[in-house]
């Protein structure tokens, strides 16, 4: 909601009205925050007068409630976003290789967004074909066109910003791979692991493939540990983040495994939790609770109940849980406890 509560709306009179309207439509979902969306909408016939400005807010809901409701069928199965360059040839290994992962990650249960151009994004489609892939295409000067895979296909949106388009990505993926690409690449990749770094999204697989030999990543890799680290930039923790292999198949494995017990996590009041396939034993907790307490606040790690808000919100109640308070900064270690709870 807005600074204004449901109970204490800033003008009553409108939010009246304005519940009348969605009853005239016949309800639906999140009926109150539709509510707030729309009062604020209404808003900017005063707040915001220049009109570029009001027509980005206007494109930016309009394609976001498009998209939004593009995946919300497919939001049991999960996804990995492939990103590369749009100018890698058919012929390249590179090419190849995201052919071979898009391939073997669908057989691991897993679906496919690209970006829906050609190059990496369209040989992952090749790899996962069309009944398995999603298509995030951008508007460009140039006219880009989705590539001959993905065109025909109702899994296919088309943004005119980056920044709507990007924030699909990141919300709809489960893990991300990087393919050696450009200025995009780099700038989809330092994104997803800003956003991991500072918990702005879930923690997820982000793997960095190299082709076969090649050394792409692993400079990268080699500029962040002698310019970054060693200047204290960040952390030797962020580290954890990423992954760097030059085998689609190690790829694969990198992602099926964060998963093997890890499902996901959510910040209940001050408690943040982790939910799994199968709940640790006694002697696993009093080993994270020693190997992970710099990044606890309060009591020790402990398995619970499902929490009264996951009931009302029925999220999630069949697996197992834990629960700590965690600092909410540390989350390459984070990404080390996850990995230690798949490996019990």
């Amino acid at each position: 909601m807005n600074q204004q509560t449901e109970k204490n709306p800033a003008d009553p009179e409108l939010h009246r009205r304005v519940q009348e309207l969605i009853a005239f439509k016949g309800g639906g979902a999140n009926e109150e925050a539709v509510a707030d969306i729309i009062e604020n909408a209404l808003k900017i016939l005063t707040d915001v007068t220049d009109t570029g400005d009001v027509r980005v807010i206007q494109t930016a809901v309009r394609e976001l409630r498009y998209a939004y409701r593009l995946f919300a069928p497919y939001a049991q199965t999960r996804k990995v976003t492939i990103f590369g360059s749009a100018r890698t040839a058919p012929n390249k290994q590179e090419y190849q290789q995201a052919v071979e992962f898009g391939q073997k990650i669908v057989k691991a249960g897993f679906m496919v967004i690209t970006g829906a151009g050609p190059g990496i994004m369209q040989a992952g489609h090749e790899g996962a074909g069309p009944e398995n892939s999603f298509g995030v295409n951008i508007r460009l000067p140039w006219e880009q066109s989705a590539n001959p895979v993905i065109r025909e296909d109702k899994k296919l949106v088309t943004f005119k910003y980056f920044f709507t388009r990007k924030l699909i990505f990141i919300r709809h993926s489960d893990a991300i791979v990087l393919f050696p690409g450009g200025f995009g690449t780099m700038d989809e990749g330092y994104e997803a692991i800003t956003l991991m770094q500072t918990g702005k999204s879930q923690l997820m697989p982000l793997v960095l493939v190299d082709k076969p030999g090649g050394t792409y990543w692993k400079t990268w890799d080699k500029q962040v540990r002698e310019h970054l680290l060693r200047d204290q930039l960040i952390s030797s923790d962020d580290l954890n983040l990423y992954r760097i292999t030059d085998n689609a198949d190690e790829a694969v494995k990198i992602i099926t495994r964060f998963y093997r017990n890890f499902h996901s996590t959510r910040f209940v009041k001050d408690r943040f939790i982790i939910r799994l396939h199968h709940a640790p034993t006694d002697t696993a907790i009093e080993a994270m609770n020693e190997d992970f307490a710099d990044i606890n606040l309060g009591p020790p790690i402990s398995r619970i109940e499902p929490t009264p808000e996951e009931r009302e919100d029925h999220d999630g109640l069949d697996l197992q849980r834990i629960a700590f308070r965690f600092n909410r900064r540390d989350y390459g270690r984070l990404r080390q406890l996850i990995d230690a709870l798949n490996n019990l």
